[in-house]
């Protein structure tokens, strides 16, 4: 009798276990590479983007959402859940000769999510390290990988140069492939997505991160996507609306095809850029100051939403202003798909799903942009006793953000052709500025495009919000920046870039 009730027992558990399994929501996260505030519709864009529109109407808008200001820092944080300055990445990125990645003992968050027991695929653009087998995108946790390991290269041809070292940058999984050359990424990822859609295994929920080459450079996108952007006089910002147009209309394939096959109810979708756009190749963070690259909101202020009928109705069409950063989706979607956060190093990103799903306040109270100990020093520190204001660094504790350091160049800078007259916003574009002058002080909420500096007004203020980033620095790890290895030659590896050691 009592081997019966251990035998009913433990049908039960693995019935519970397979039907939890099964309502488990897919996952979708897209990741746009260098795409602005300014770039996408629903912010009064003059580039077009009616999927993504929809399908952000349709969910909840992320309107106090960061992430970091480029592209190495911005992956690592959403891969592992913490801040750079707790993984090494606090300085650049990780340039194609470097012999660095995202730490091992960092498990990544695909890896969280195939020990849920997800089906984990990866489309598109990894830059967490490539110098070993170990820091490839199937090493860390994805059953499928197709993309390239870099942070930028040719549309077409897939193809990079560092300097004098040139090779195609193009995987399958662990293997180097050329037989995609002349295919347009951003139609080459979308096809490799809906390529797992369709051949979808349903005993297991899914997750898919597509991480878009675009709308990074180089400016390249096929002719018949400018057809609708002739009023754009400024050829980089036409291109560069056709290269949005082109990630727009992929996006709404994929969606389609999640519908095809019965997937989309129950379909959670993630959009986030990785930084602010590059003004240098066409992209925009009007009203916003600054751009890629900077500490000034243009570019760490992201583009985000969430989507999906797991959201409650009453979050459907909505704004939030809760404070979100890239970090959060670690704890966020594992504590979603039913996984464990056990194992992990300790994570500064917060669990933010009561958030989106109902609209709870978030618990997230502040967040380090960054600490950067190898950026060139500025001026000289402006208090005793705390934090060295010559450093470049900011945080935000809740309305009140601080920039110390360098922060990037302070321009606002207008969409070309943009009648300014029609706007209540100084435009001003830097080129020389004071190099002393190292600490700025803002309250975000009152003044979200950063013109009245608070600093000499509220120097307590200042100080608390130094005193906080000298903890932060106190917990960090040394930063790992090694210098370039001859042994990543292409020409040493059949003419692709790759694992080298």
């Amino acid at each position: 009798m009592l081997t019966i009730t251990i035998l009913v027992t433990v049908i039960a558990q693995n019935v519970q276990t397979s039907a939890t399994r099964a309502s488990r929501p897919h996952i979708l996260f897209v990741l746009a590479d260098d795409f602005g505030y300014h770039d996408i519709g629903y912010h009064g864009s003059e580039i077009q983007t009616p999927v993504l529109d929809r399908l952000a109407l349709s969910g909840i808008r992320l309107e106090n959402y960061y992430v970091q200001p480029i592209c190495t820092p911005s992956r690592s944080q959403l891969m592992s859940g913490r801040y750079q300055i707790h993984t090494g990445l606090q300085h650049s990125i990780i340039w194609p000769t470097q012999p660095n990645g995202l730490p091992l003992n960092s498990p990544t968050l695909a890896d969280k999510l195939r020990e849920a027991g997800y089906s984990t695929h990866m489309v598109g653009k990894w830059h967490l390290g490539m110098y070993k087998k170990d820091y490839l995108p199937t090493s860390r946790g994805f059953d499928t990988y197709f993309g390239y390991l870099q942070g930028s290269e040719d549309y077409y041809t897939h193809s990079i140069c560092d300097g004098d070292l040139c090779g195609t940058d193009l995987r399958n999984n662990m293997d180097p492939v050329s037989y995609e050359n002349g295919h347009y990424s951003t139609h080459l990822f979308t096809q490799k997505a809906i390529d797992i859609v369709n051949n979808y295994d349903v005993a297991k929920p899914l997750f898919i991160y597509l991480a878009y080459q675009a709308v990074h450079g180089p400016l390249q996108v096929p002719d018949r996507y400018m057809d609708k952007y002739h009023h754009i006089k400024d050829k980089d910002r036409r291109i560069y609306a056709g290269m949005v147009t082109a990630m727009d209309e992929g996006i709404g394939n994929l969606t389609e095809a999640l519908k095809a096959k019965g997937l989309w109810n129950n379909t959670l979708l993630v959009f986030s850029t990785d930084n602010g756009g590059q003004i240098l190749d066409g992209g925009n963070n009007w009203p916003l100051r600054g751009w890629k690259g900077s500490l000034w909101e243009g570019g760490v202020h992201g583009v985000g939403f969430v989507c999906g009928s797991l959201l409650d109705e009453k979050m459907h069409g909505t704004i939030t202003q809760s404070l979100i950063h890239i970090s959060d989706w670690f704890p966020t979607l594992v504590s979603l798909a039913g996984g464990s956060l056990n194992g992990t190093q300790p994570l500064d990103g917060v669990n933010q799903w009561e958030t989106i799903k109902s609209g709870y306040t978030s618990p997230r109270k502040e967040l380090l942009h960054n600490i950067d100990p190898l950026s060139p020093k500025s001026g000289k520190p402006a208090f005793n006793g705390t934090f060295d204001t010559s450093v470049r660094a900011a945080l935000r504790i809740g309305d009140w953000k601080v920039i110390t350091g360098y922060p990037g160049n302070g321009s606002w800078i207008p969409p070309p052709n943009i009648d300014t007259t029609l706007n209540h916003h100084e435009v001003k574009y830097s080129t020389h500025e004071d190099t002393s002058k190292n600490v700025w002080l803002f309250n975000i909420a009152k003044d979200p495009y950063e013109h009245v500096d608070l600093s000499k007004a509220y120097p307590s203020k200042v100080k608390e919000m130094l005193d906080r980033l000298a903890y932060y620095q106190s917990t960090a790890v040394p930063c790992q920046y090694p210098p370039e290895d001859p042994r990543a030659n292409p020409a040493l590896h059949g003419g692709f870039w790759g694992p080298w050691e």
